[in-house]
């Protein structure tokens, strides 16, 4: 299980400190991005690829989400808005404050991924928590082999980060894609993401992969990498579940025996594949 970092935005887990929204971006008609930076000018979030912050809409509530990018001091969240919480978030202009607490939980595994290759697999929002990783494979480029970022949508319309998906192109990742439901202009294949993996080039027993997305895309995204001769200790899942304290205090997101929010959200996927199968009452 990738190690968890030490909280780094204020003295207390349990205290929301204030950030501005700098910029606001819509990326698909329910999917917004905000730029957040420290309202006091002397703040700082020290986070890792695959953390995430608790944001708080002032007045309607608490949500985790996960950093897509940035710097410690300018943080990207990619937002999908399904709830009273998440569309005020997404209505903030530029200039608005909201509180943030964190980073929590764990990061990608990456350092122990370095000299192999990558297959790295989202689906629908699940890429937001996957962007900086795959930014910083970017940005190391050599240290790794071959790299496959498999991305599936809905729809064409809902497919994110369009600049971002040329731009790891161009700095030599394999980049597949496939929806849903096509349109007129579509002209990629249609169908699940888990048949995108047979388009991968890399050598399944020198292989990581890093997964997100809804866990049934998971569970059938990493038994077709089994069966491509990827070992279990080898694929990473970032799992979502209901976080309200983000310390592991309040129970809410407890799966099993582990905290989705203090032990996770990323998973060895040898740990939790067989929670995975057990029925929520």
């Amino acid at each position: 299980m990738a190690a968890a970092t030490e909280r780094a935005c204020g003295t207390s887990p349990l205290l929301p400190h204030a950030w501005r929204v700098a910029e606001a971006w819509r990326e698909t008609g329910d999917v917004v991005t905000l730029a957040l930076e420290p309202a006091a000018g002397d703040g700082a979030c020290d986070w890792q690829p695959g953390q995430f912050n608790m944001l708080y809409a002032f007045g309607v509530g608490e949500v985790p989400i996960s950093v897509s990018g940035g710097t410690s001091r300018r943080l990207l969240h990619t937002i999908r808005e399904v709830g009273p919480v998440t569309r005020a978030l997404g209505a903030l202009a530029p200039g608005s404050i909201v509180g943030l607490r964190g980073p929590f939980g764990t990061a990608w595994p990456l350092r122990e991924a370095r000299g192999r290759d990558l297959v790295i697999a989202a689906g629908g929002i699940g890429l937001a928590p996957l962007r900086a990783l795959i930014d910083t494979v970017c940005r190391e480029r050599d240290a790794f082999g071959q790299v496959a970022v498999l991305y599936g949508t809905r729809s064409p319309a809902d497919q994110l980060y369009g600049p971002d998906l040329d731009r790891w192109r161009r700095a030599g990742l394999q980049v597949e894609m496939t929806v849903d439901h096509a349109d007129v202009d579509w002209r990629g294949p249609v169908g699940v993401v888990t048949s995108l993996v047979r388009r991968v080039r890399s050598d399944g027993q020198r292989t990581t992969a890093f997964l997100c997305g809804p866990e049934i895309m998971m569970r059938f995204m990493a038994r077709e990498l089994e069966q491509a001769g990827v070992a279990d200790s080898h694929v990473w899942v970032s799992l979502e579940r209901n976080m309200q304290c983000a310390t592991g205090h309040c129970g809410h997101c407890q799966l099993g025996p582990v905290f989705v929010c203090a032990d996770g959200p990323v998973f060895a996927w040898q740990h939790v594949r067989r929670l995975l199968t057990v029925r929520a009452l």
